[in-house]
């Protein structure tokens, strides 16, 4: 999978991603930390890579007619990083399975 994750969340995160076998980059890393939601949504559309973020621009965006944009929508609330992978550790499996089986929309709360 690949995945580019939103500025909200830590880089930490794409740097587990990564670990977990995942192409994984963080707006930053592209220079991208100050871009609007839509360009950042199309690029990893472009780019065949999963949006992961906290922000409901990108399930809206996602939910538009035609769009094929995928995004692993967090919803947890503010917590240590060390808390969030945690979670993530914990959900992995069924975030793979979820959008291995096709689902463009997963939410891990």
């Amino acid at each position: 999978m690949r995945f580019l994750v939103d500025n909200q969340l830590p880089i930490a995160l794409a740097r587990w991603l990564a670990g977990k076998g995942s192409d994984t980059v963080h707006v930053l890393d592209i220079g991208c930390d100050r871009a609007n939601d839509i360009p950042i949504g199309d690029r990893a559309t472009a780019d065949n890579r999963i949006v992961v973020s906290k922000d409901s621009d990108f399930f809206l965006l996602a939910n538009r007619l035609g769009d094929s944009g995928r995004l692993l929508w967090v919803r947890l609330g503010n917590c240590r990083t060390s808390t969030l992978l945690a979670r993530f550790e914990i959900e992995w499996p069924r975030i793979e399975q979820s959008f291995s089986d096709g689902h463009r929309i997963v939410l891990l709360a």
